[in-house]
This record gives C-alpha cells, sequence and structure tokens, in this order.
C-alpha cells in the first residue's frame, strides 16, 4: 500500500501508478459532477467551458448557500456541506467522462461496474472511494467554490472547488483491472456458498 499526493491535474502516468488498496490526497483543483449534470452534457448535447483534462470529478449535489461574489466566493457561492453520492446509477458515464472531457479520476461511494473499470484500463483512470456519512468531513477539504457552469440544473451544476488536501480517498478500482468491489463481491459468493453447503442446502 502507498499513498500518493496529487497535485490536480494529474498526468496518465501518475493516475496509471495507482493501486487497489493505496491512498490518495488530491490538492488544488476538484470538479463536482452528478446525474443532471451529465444527462445533459452526454445525453442533450450541451457543453461546459470548464477544463477537466486531467482532473478528478466528484458525485456530489453539494448544499450551498448564494452569496455575493468576493475574492472570498468568486463564484457567488458558499460551500455549506459537500457530500459524496453514490456512483453506480452514474456508471455509463465513467467512459464519456474520459473519452470526451479528459477526466482521470471519479470519486464517490459504493463503485463502479466493469465498463468503468475497462475504461479506467484503456484510458487511464481509476476511481476513489470515500466512507458514507463523512459530508462534514468533505467539506472542511474544500476551501471555496471557485466556478460554477450549467447551473441551470443546480444544485447539479458543475462545480469547481479549491480544495486543500483532499483525503486520503481509497484506491478501489484501478487502471490494471483492479476492483476491490469485484474482489468483494467473489469473497461474499464463497462464503455464502460454504455456508449453505454446511446447512445442507443446495445453491
Amino acid at each position: 500500500m502507498t499513498h500518493h499526493v496529487l497535485d490536480m491535474p494529474a498526468s496518465e502516468a501518475q493516475v496509471r501508478a495507482l493501486r487497489i488498496n493505496d491512498t490518495v490526497t488530491l490538492r488544488n483543483t476538484l470538479y463536482g459532477i452528478r446525474d443532471a449534470t451529465q444527462i445533459h452534457m452526454f445525453d442533450r448535447g450541451r457543453s461546459t467551458r470548464l477544463d477537466l483534462r486531467g482532473h478528478a470529478v466528484i458525485h456530489t449535489a453539494p448544499n450551498v448557500r448564494k452569496v455575493p461574489p468576493s475574492a472570498e466566493h468568486p463564484a457567488g457561492y458558499a460551500p455549506v456541506c459537500i457530500g459524496t453520492t453514490t456512483s453506480d446509477r452514474m456508471e455509463r458515464f465513467s467512459r464519456p467522462l474520459m473519452e470526451r472531457e479528459g477526466v482521470r479520476l471519479i470519486i464517490g461511494k459504493g463503485g463502479l461496474r466493469d465498463g468503468s473499470s475497462q475504461a479506467f484500463a484503456e484510458l487511464g483512470g481509476a476511481y476513489l472511494a470515500i466512507v458514507g456519512g463523512t459530508a462534514a468531513l468533505e467539506t472542511t477539504w474544500i476551501e471555496r467554490i471557485e466556478d460554477v457552469d450549467l447551473d441551470d440544473l443546480n444544485p447539479e451544476s458543475l462545480w469547481r472547488f479549491a480544495i486543500r488536501d483532499f483525503g486520503p480517498l481509497l484506491v478501489a478500482m484501478d487502471s490494471h483491472g483492479g476492483s476491490l468491489y469485484r474482489t468483494v463481491q467473489a469473497d461474499t459468493a464463497g462464503k455464502r456458498a460454504q455456508v449453505l453447503a454446511s446447512l445442507g442446502v443446495r445453491a
């Protein structure tokens, strides 16, 4: 297990150096994205003026407060609570995020599926997991909201956060085909079969 500190944006080589069970701390910039954001970007043909190349996106629809724009709040929003949502329902967007927008890292809860794993392997990406229920802690890693696009979708806008030592996050899926979720599923299936066999139950 290795700990990596990535000053975003990250290169393909840096991301391919990540292996499952490694930990990662991100610095500089993080983008917030969610279901509606990606539906509009990839199903409805909308584009963004924000440059996601080499960056990480986090699955979130943050709780924010509208404030007058200032040096502290350049986008006119103050972060109130920026928590992570479940990733699985956004599985189909992993590849287009990487191919079209150049995203390298996806952060969320609960993992992604084989299609994302294949995209990570082919394009050089990884999935970083956050434990559920840590929104209050995550919010302390956000220094400010620097910019926002597609804001008619608020709170599922595309957010650019300035971050300070965001992490440590767990590498749960890497670019080498590794997936902690696949491992857990296999282990669970094996243990289930053993328990059923010990009870004389045919699976």
